[in-house]
């Protein structure tokens, strides 16, 4: 027998799988589908301070190898999954649950998390530094500075689980100085990595979504290669203390062990998800553990970061 159970900062999870924020996640009903799946938990819609009706569509388009959108934070407010959660704690047989939440300006976020703080919500929260601050500035998590300023005035207050949702980082010099900034805050993970920014499809002589002229974050079996390297980078770079998700490309056991090769305790499903729907969680859990009783691997930890280099 192979268990594919997993911890983050202490929370157990029967298996590593689980929804990428923004799929399957919009309401408590499709949230629900990804509870009773045999998902090992799930993330809920980044919530907003106030509940947000997104870009026009269309704003999602598959193709041949993945995804494009640009969604504009559609979501509920973070009220509605902050409360969703809560109830859901209270039920013996309730998964542990990650609560996505960002703000559209840095004294939003301070809010949210307050509020957060303040409340009875004792379970995991993941702030997205992947998204836009202002216009004319770059996404926070490329702000060094800003990153850091943000990390510090939070963990002034808040003392409960938290871990950030990055956006890919294409520079060896910037996988150094996000995690010396990471490493010197108490966060319980970083997820790795949300959709690439502003890429472009062309269908004929034309976009497929609407907004932004046509770009948008690209999603699928593009992004994978990058999507390990930004695990395994961090998976070298920082503090044990800080875990990792691995987010991007994942639509086979043999993609979801790849991820944990490469360091990651937990493995995010985004594209393949919303094309394949809840019953993806079976089939890939399965493929994996197929290929840890092929391998000999009883345990996650068995494998989990160790990826072999050419000599």
């Amino acid at each position: 027998m192979v268990s594919t159970s997993t911890q983050i900062a202490g929370f157990h999870f029967e298996n590593c799988l689980m929804n990428a924020a923004g799929i399957y996640c919009m309401t408590k009903e499709e949230l629900m589908e990804i509870e009773n799946s045999q998902a090992g938990s799930f993330i809920t819609k980044t919530g907003t301070l106030e509940a947000r009706s997104g870009n026009p569509e269309p704003r999602y388009s598959a193709t041949s190898l993945g995804s494009i959108n640009s969604m504009g934070l559609p979501n509920l407010g973070f009220h509605y999954y902050l409360d969703f959660v809560r109830e859901l704690e209270k039920e013996e047989s309730s998964k542990n649950h990650f609560l996505s939440v960002v703000g559209l300006s840095p004294d939003e976020t301070h809010l949210i998390l307050k509020e957060i703080q303040a409340s009875d919500y004792q379970g995991l929260v993941e702030l997205n530094l992947s998204c836009p601050n202002v216009p004319g500035k770059p996404q926070i998590a490329y702000d060094f500075e800003m990153t850091e300023n943000i990390l510090s005035d939070i963990f002034s207050y808040y003392k409960k689980p938290l871990g950030i949702k990055l956006p890919p980082y294409f520079d060896i010099v910037h996988f150094d100085q996000a995690a010396s900034i990471f490493n010197k805050f108490p966060l319980s993970f970083v997820n790795c990595i949300n959709s690439i920014g502003n890429g472009l499809v062309i269908d004929d002589e034309q976009v497929v979504i609407k907004p932004k002229q046509g770009f948008g974050g690209i999603g699928g079996d593009y992004i994978k290669p990058t999507a390990l390297a930004n695990v395994h980078a961090f998976y070298q770079r920082l503090n044990p203390s800080i875990q990792i998700i691995g987010t991007g490309g994942v639509k086979s056991g043999r993609d979801a062990f790849e991820h944990i090769l490469c360091g990651a305790s937990m493995v995010q499903i985004g594209t393949a998800l919303q094309e394949e729907g809840p019953a993806i969680f079976s089939r890939i859990l399965k493929e994996l553990e197929e290929i840890m009783l092929e391998k000999g691997y009883h345990s996650l930890e068995d494998f989990r970061g160790k990826l072999h280099y050419l000599s």
